[in-house]
């Protein structure tokens, strides 16, 4: 009984080393309708918890946060899709359904190929300056078979040395939103994160295109777009890129760039809560 108690542990031991840690963390509070909350990349969940405090305590908050960013153990490449998965197995655990997801750029991909996976599960979708295919704005006509991790790109950014990753930061990060305050905030946010999974995660999510899954999805879905750097060119992109979603609202936030809920507030405040109480 000792050998089999002693080998037993040995393998318990040896999964626990090669086992992966999870690529979701996921915090849930309060009654009501159920809401999961989807960040930006190397966002935290946080980032929704102003949004949460105006809906006064009328929701089932799931405040998801992502494997690599903000202090999470990073996962293996490829990392979007151990997101997707996970999340799906979440919300099957949790049985959640009439499902509202609420994704802010990258989480509103995520809530996107959610929707597309469990289109009688999620009823609504709130995407904040989300599209289903960044390649096609940043790198068009380029095929995702020509977006390999092996880049002499990311091989740059992963050799950068860490006072010029900083500058690059910095800069990214004040085209993201109005406030100096909250570019540092962002800044720091890339900072923290892993490199490789910066990196190799942004792959992933060029290689992405959801626009193939729109019409398959039955949620009805809010779509928040900043004007920067041009509103008509942007609510041209929205209208073409979500051409394939047949029950959809487009709204462009007043002077505001990618981060909505610094730039404009009360704003988000209104439409997120206005579209939740609209049957």
């Amino acid at each position: 009984m000792k050998t089999i108690s002693f080998t037993t542990a040995l393998l318990i031991m040896a999964a626990m080393a090669f086992a992966q840690p999870q690529a979701i963390r996921v915090v849930k509070k309060g009654q009501g309708t159920a809401v999961l909350f989807l960040p930006g990349f190397t966002s935290p969940g946080s980032v929704w918890n102003e949004t949460i405090r105006h809906l006064n305590g009328e929701v089932q908050s799931h405040v998801v946060s992502y494997a690599g960013f903000n202090g999470l153990l990073p996962v293996d490449t490829p990392w979007y899709p151990r997101l997707r998965q996970e999340l799906l197995s979440y919300i099957e655990q949790q049985k959640l359904t009439d499902l509202t997801i609420i994704g802010h750029s990258m989480g509103g991909s995520l809530a996107v190929d959610i929707a597309a996976a469990l289109p009688d599960r999620v009823t609504k979708l709130v995407l904040v300056d989300a599209i289903p295919c960044m390649r096609a704005l940043m790198m068009p006509g380029v095929p995702a078979s020509q977006i390999s991790y092996e880049s002499p790109y990311n091989k740059q950014m992963l050799e950068m040395p860490d006072e010029q990753f900083a500058q690059m930061a910095r800069g990214m990060a004040a085209n993201m939103t109005n406030h100096k305050a909250m570019a540092d905030t962002l800044a720091r946010w890339i900072l923290e994160a892993h490199r490789p999974t910066y990196v190799y995660g942004y792959t992933d999510l060029l290689k992405l295109d959801l626009r193939e899954v729109l019409p398959g999805i039955k949620a009805k879905a809010l779509i928040l777009g900043a004007p920067f750097p041009d509103e008509k060119v942007v609510l041209e992109n929205f209208q073409k890129q979500y051409a394939g979603l047949s029950a959809k609202t487009i709204q462009i936030a007043p002077a505001s760039k990618h981060f909505i809920m610094f730039d404009q507030p009360d704003w988000l405040y209104e439409k997120v809560a206005a579209f939740l109480k609209n049957e």
